[in-house]
């Protein structure tokens, strides 16, 4: 059952439903496209995330009351449509999980039990899927990883942690975007930019699913990657 709260008198959050479901990741995703369509005019800023979406709107423009009337009417009328119709975007990310970037992967290897290829090819071997955005723009999480691979964050977060670093934390792994303070344990680097050069949208959105692939230091150079 879908529920709108207004939250302030210029921001207001949609929630789906309860935990982590796929299902519902492609209905946000939908939700989504049919805003920003509808009311893309209106809004100064969506933020989905596992099992919610948190907009915020132009107070001058439409009241909180009606903005949330129509959505519910929107959301109504998508709820008798098929998910299943939606083009799945899949990712094939490459990672070089060499020693110069993985600052990360002896220490999740020793904490698992397993070897340096061991984790490697277990986070390699599972699509995941884009469940949400944030804590700084183009920053997805992505889930879930296999149990073995599940580690706490970092006790002490780093100041800085390189744009494309790839890393864990518990059952979910992301892609640093930017250079960023972060806690997470970093596995790899992609040369990969998260940020197109033609596009204003990240590379990745809710309901994409993702992969990433082992690459060797040349290919990851010869693709633009920095080891600094």
């Amino acid at each position: 059952m879908i529920r709108i709260e207004l939250l302030t008198e210029s921001s207001l959050i949609i929630c789906f439903g309860e935990g982590i479901d796929p299902s519902l990741s492609l209905c946000i995703r939908q939700a989504v496209d049919a805003i920003d369509a509808r009311f893309g005019a209106l809004l100064t800023d969506m933020v989905p995330s596992y099992n919610s979406l948190h907009i915020t709107f132009c107070l001058g423009r439409v009241c909180g009351p009606d903005l949330r009337t129509e959505l519910l009417q929107l959301l109504q009328r998508l709820e008798s449509e098929p998910v299943g119709g939606q083009v799945q975007i899949e990712h094939d990310i490459p990672v070089y999980y060499g020693t110069e970037v993985a600052l990360d992967l002896e220490q999740v290897a020793l904490c698992s039990g397993l070897s340096r290829k061991q984790v490697i090819a277990l986070h390699c071997a599972t699509p995941y899927r884009v469940y949400a955005i944030g804590f700084s723009p183009g920053f997805c999480y992505l889930g879930t990883i296999p149990e073995q691979l599940a580690t706490p964050r970092k006790d002490t977060p780093r100041s800085r942690v390189r744009a494309g670093s790839v890393a864990i934390a518990e059952r979910q792994t992301a892609i640093y975007p930017d250079d960023s303070p972060g806690g997470w344990q970093v596995l790899g680097r992609t040369p990969q930019p998260m940020h197109p050069a033609d596009s204003k949208a990240p590379r990745l959105q809710v309901g994409d699913l993702v992969r990433f692939c082992a690459i060797d230091r040349r290919e990851f150079l010869a693709l633009g990657g920095k080891l600094d």
